[in-house]
């Protein structure tokens, strides 16, 4: 049990700390400055984003069907979890308090550790691919989460502690998740199906631009709509065909 709890303050740190070392990259803004602001970082919004659709693809839909034993409950699980992150970023924006990168990474890496946690207490083999996706999304995520935060606030001190400060959320959350949820599969599944809805919204919201629409959010939902037809029709087959 100790080094299952080792473990997983290790992998949460190690995919936790690649915020910073994101915001670090992000810093370097007397190189090429102009291609920084373009094209790199288009690139890195992109690769954020596929390794988001990779991790909900391949990792937390599949190990959240398999954890509600292929009930039909994933597809409304996953709608809410859509619907809910975009009552929150509509909330957030209202205030004008709209950060959508920093709250993208915030709100996919909390219970992302979360569900890690708690696959290393039913000693699943994916947790350890499921930090490794983690580590590589938060590296470009923490890039544009800093020229974010840095336009708000002009210092990178102040950036910096800010971005320093997220990596301890990795280590709580993954121990929450080992510690409450290892002995209920079935929340542990929901909390990746949810989750996994609120990422597919926020990568069409706010990570792929092309499919946004200014001042229209259904193009997003949108997109979880259709993640979860396919779902749907996925599930049939498996259980008729």
């Amino acid at each position: 049990m100790i080094l299952d709890l080792l473990f997983i303050v290790l992998l949460t740190t190690i995919a936790g700390a690649c915020i910073p070392l994101g915001g670090y990259l992000a810093s370097f803004e007397r190189i090429l400055p102009n291609w920084l602001d373009k094209e790199f970082r288009h690139f890195t919004i992109a690769l954020g984003g596929g390794i988001l659709l990779g991790a909900v693809a391949f990792v937390l839909v599949p190990e959240g069907i398999e954890s509600l034993n292929g009930s039909m409950m994933a597809i409304p699980v996953l709608l809410m979890g859509g619907i809910a992150f975009f009552v929150i970023e509509r909330v957030l924006g209202l205030r004008r308090r709209e950060s959508p990168q920093l709250m993208g990474m915030v709100l996919d890496y909390v219970p992302e550790a979360v569900a890690l946690g708690g696959l290393m207490a039913l000693g699943s083999p994916v947790a350890a691919l499921l930090a490794v996706l983690v580590g590589l999304q938060n590296i470009p995520e923490g890039f544009n989460a800093y020229r974010e935060l840095y336009a708000q606030y002009c210092s990178p001190v102040k950036t910096m502690a800010i971005m320093k400060s997220l990596v301890a959320l990795g280590p709580i959350a993954g121990l929450s998740g080992y510690f409450f949820l290892g002995e209920h599969r079935y929340v542990l599944g929901l909390i990746m199906l949810f989750s996994s809805g609120g990422i597919l919204y926020l990568v069409f919201q706010d990570i792929a631009p092309q499919s946004r629409l200014k001042k229209h959010w259904a193009p997003p939902l949108g997109a979880v709509v259709g993640f979860c037809v396919v779902l749907f029709s996925q599930m049939v087959l498996e259980a008729y065909g």
